[in-house]
């Protein structure tokens, strides 16, 4: 989809760029640092968001004509979220916790411009299998979650053999509702959007 602005997507995440890349819009990426903390009384639910709203702040001083896109996901299990793991301890703990049961992964959106800051959520639930330590093990050798909240991606192979059902979008729990980034970015659709 061709935009009438310059659009920035504010995230080093190779999976949202792939994302946002097959879902047809040109961009660049730009990461500025942010403070990635929260209040403590923050309910659950406004953390994504509260998040991709801090990193889109970031950019409002020198801002011009560019939409900026930014993103933020967490893992919430029994109302406590679950950021990036330390190390494979902290990786394993998390695993352990999600195993044989049900979470939510909530990807929060902020599209900001000179106009408007614009803040959605979406919402998935996964259910894991009952995961074996051996599986754990594997997935952090090989796979090294460190930089997923969670300590898993959904697209890797812990994702392909341990996960019985998910409800809502696949990929929210990617990272990037797509589906809801599309509706968003449609508001700055060039008249000639689809043209090839």
């Amino acid at each position: 989809m061709q935009l009438t602005r310059p659009l920035v997507l504010a995230s080093n995440s190779p999976r949202r760029q792939q994302l946002l890349r097959e879902a047809g819009f040109s961009f660049r990426v730009e990461v500025r640092p942010t403070d990635e903390t929260y209040p403590a009384d923050l309910p659950v639910a406004d953390v994504p968001a509260f998040l991709a709203r801090q990193k889109a702040a970031e950019f409002r001083a020198d801002l011009g004509d560019d939409l900026v896109l930014c993103a933020d996901t967490i893992v919430v299990v029994d109302n406590q979220v679950l950021n990036k793991p330390a190390d494979a301890n902290e990786a394993a703990a998390m695993l352990r916790l999600l195993s044989g049961r049900a979470h939510q992964v909530m990807t929060g959106l902020c599209l900001l411009s000179d106009d408007q800051t614009l803040t959605l959520t979406d919402t998935a639930t996964v259910v894991f299998r009952e995961l074996t330590e051996a599986e754990i093990d594997f997935y952090i050798r090989r796979y090294r979650p460190f930089d997923k909240a969670g300590a898993y991606g959904i697209q890797e192979w812990i994702g392909m053999v341990g996960i019985e059902r998910i409800e809502g979008s696949f990929y929210t729990i990617m990272g990037l509702p797509v589906h809801q980034v599309y509706q968003v970015l449609s508001a700055y659709a060039a008249e000639n959007a689809f043209s090839v």
